[in-house]
């Protein structure tokens, strides 16, 4: 998990948490909000973590080289989403995020899980269908 730090058309600075398994490159949550206190982050991920058995593992601050993973989705994040579009509102740009999400989860082939995408190593040997 890490923030990529963006704004709205008006220049109201947003935060956006990303959430990627490494293994399958799911990404359950980008989350856009104006702030994150720690409580916010443990609100959309621990009991999430709980019900699914995910071990969460936090990167040291400053140092991106802990999870590439997270830093390379952020780039991906970045450079489809975020460039692409102007946010006129905090629930715009959940929308437009969401959007990107559910395409990156379900559509895009990712190299390095055999061109196929993410869903499919969450939902082995059924049709892609997004997670409640």
């Amino acid at each position: 998990m890490d923030f990529v730090h963006d704004q709205l058309a008006t220049g109201r600075k947003i935060r956006v948490l990303t959430v990627v398994d490494t293994f399958s490159r799911f990404s359950p949550i980008v989350d856009p909000r104006f702030s994150y206190r720690a409580e916010d982050v443990v609100r959309a991920l621990d009991l999430w973590a709980y019900a699914n058995n995910v071990i969460l593992d936090f990167s040291r601050p400053g140092k991106p080289t802990d999870n590439a993973f997270i830093e390379a989705f952020n780039g991906r994040l970045r450079a489809a989403c975020l460039n692409a579009h102007w946010f006129m509102t905090l629930a715009g740009s959940a929308e437009k995020l969401e959007d990107w999400r559910n395409y990156y989860n379900t559509d895009r082939p990712h190299g390095a899980i055999g061109n196929k995408p993410p869903i499919l190593l969450q939902n082995p040997g059924s049709a892609p269908s997004l997670l409640p």
